[in-house]
């Protein structure tokens, strides 16, 4: 089990039923397409995609969309859902190849781990006891290095309003966590904005939207003007990673990568340098 995993990671494309649809003045499906396309080259290197949540904006016939274009990619797709899901229609519009949603799977030297942090009728999350438990099974006695995948943010933001709306029992969630050596990533989607930091010797990522973007550091709730992104993720076999956010730059013009090694978003001035973890 020495070969990187490499893996795309997408999140809150916010679809709609309508092709049409739009939030914030984006059309969310052309959006992902965009995304999508300027992927392409990633998306042939890729082990895998990972879409942390949001696939709908509270309309489930958006899962007919994203099961048209992801469907076609030709790599397994890993799902979490998001507030603005149905996790029941979720389940069933990905319930055959190449989706999965929800549960773990192995990848060489790695685990990735799909824990669903949505409460229904609500914008903030919390991990259930059944999710919890699940989450215990997939780490006991597990000897591979662990990404643990989530569409809700488990810790600040350092931003009032987004800070109302993460994962309620986080400290239980983050405890049980802290238990096992060998979780080396925490990553989630949701508040629309890039961040790259540590917290214990874990990396903690934040992958931006398909979509549009919130503005980091905001007290109250304001967009910002960065275009629609996506994640690349190299996990390595001795639990250290390499990562990058692409921003897609608007009018057409080229898509450019930001190393998160540099942080996107300082919210606790700690490193954000990848290190292997023994």
């Amino acid at each position: 089990m020495n070969a990187d995993v490499r893996l795309l990671l997408i999140s809150d494309s916010h679809l709609f039923s309508s092709p049409e649809g739009t939030l914030r003045g984006v059309q969310t499906l052309a959006s992902l397409q965009r995304v999508l396309a300027h992927a392409a080259a990633d998306l042939r290197e890729a082990d895998a995609v990972l879409c942390n949540g949001d696939i709908v904006n509270d309309e489930p016939g958006g899962y007919a969309h994203f099961a048209r274009l992801l469907g076609s990619v030709g790599r397994p797709v890993y799902c979490v859902p998001g507030n603005h899901d149905d996790p029941v229609r979720l389940r069933a519009a990905l319930a055959r190849a190449p989706f999965q949603v929800g549960g773990h799977v192995d990848l060489g030297p790695w685990r990735i781990v799909l824990v669903d942090s949505c409460v229904p009728g609500r914008a903030g999350g919390r991990i259930s006891t059944a999710q919890l438990e699940a989450l215990q099974r997939s780490l006991e006695g597990c000897e591979r290095h662990v990404m643990v995948c989530l569409h809700h943010q488990p810790v600040g933001m350092a931003s009032r309003w987004l800070d109302a709306v993460g994962v309620e029992n986080s400290a239980e969630f983050l405890g049980l966590l802290d238990a096992h050596r060998q979780v080396r990533v925490i990553c989630w989607g949701h508040v629309h904005q890039c961040l790259d930091t540590r917290r214990r010797d874990v990396r903690l990522l934040a992958t931006p939207s398909t979509c549009v973007q919130f503005l980091p550091l905001s007290g109250e709730f304001a967009l910002d003007q960065r275009p629609p992104a996506y994640r690349r993720l190299t996990l390595h076999a001795d639990g250290s990673l390499d990562t990058q956010v692409v921003w897609l730059e608007r009018h057409g013009r080229q898509a450019r990568a930001q190393d998160s090694s540099v942080p996107c978003a300082s919210i606790s001035g700690t490193s954000t340098r990848s290190r292997a973890l023994g």
